[in-house]
């Protein structure tokens, strides 16, 4: 039976993340728990792990890093046999492009899919949440980085773009997103907030809120309700 995941919408490890945190840890696998740094690879992949296992030590979980920082890296059968046998994952935030081009189609996500599928938590927080669905949205033109453009992604959430940091500046990206993407749906997400797929249903989590934005429609979802609009996780990766 799939695990528990969660899309956060950003500004991870930190108070204000304890109700959606909470509810990762105890979802928790029986395998040992990874942070997954791979978005943050350019820009200081240590500091990343340090505050996720400081974060969720003080939860109670002891987290260790899955090293993979780069394509060769994915592909390694090794690294694969400990995502494996893994019982939870966390993606952290960093470039929204370079966890796809790292992990997609590798042996490393492939095995952290199918723990996820076994039960394992798999959660991603700003570019870690946009990799985990059928879309990631990269810059498009520079230097204006609320444009953007679609980069086939991870596909754990199928025909899905993440829009993070809706409240502070995702927001912004909606009708870039919408003229590159039109037939995906855009999932807004608030920093510290987060959409939470558990016992079959999606809901919201954190103190912020999650937007649905399909076409033209809008919808927005406090913390705690359901959310509707969603496709389901995927049952199998794409081209598998």
């Amino acid at each position: 039976m799939p695990g528990l995941l969660a899309l956060v919408g950003g500004d991870e490890f930190k108070p204000g993340n304890e109700e959606q945190d909470r509810l990762m840890v105890a979802a928790a696998g029986a395998g040992p728990a990874y942070v997954v740094p791979t978005a943050a690879a350019r820009q200081g992949p240590d500091q990343a792990v340090a505050h996720a296992t400081e974060w969720f030590a003080g939860l109670g979980l002891a987290l260790r890093e899955l090293p993979v920082l780069r394509r060769s890296d994915a592909m390694k059968a090794s690294l694969a046999d400990e995502a494996g046998r893994g019982g939870f994952f966390y993606l952290s935030g960093g470039d929204p492009g370079l966890v796809a081009q790292v992990l997609r189609d590798s042996p490393v996500w492939r095995a952290m899919f199918g723990a996820w599928r076994a039960g394992a938590v798999l959660a991603g927080s700003s570019a870690g949440s946009m990799a985990l669905c059928s879309h990631t949205l990269v810059r498009a033109t520079w230097p204006n980085r609320f444009r953007r453009r679609a980069m086939e992604a991870l596909g754990a959430v199928p025909h899905t773009a993440v829009l993070p940091h809706y409240d502070t500046f995702g927001h912004k990206w909606v009708e870039s997103a919408r003229e590159a993407a039109p037939d995906l749906t855009l999932l807004g997400i608030d920093e510290r907030s987060a959409a939470v797929w558990h016992d079959g249903r999606w809901r919201a989590a954190g103190p912020g809120a999650i937007t649905v934005a399909k076409g033209a429609k809008m919808t927005r979802f406090e913390s705690g309700a359901e959310v509707k609009g969603l496709r389901q996780p995927a049952r199998m990766l794409p081209g598998r």
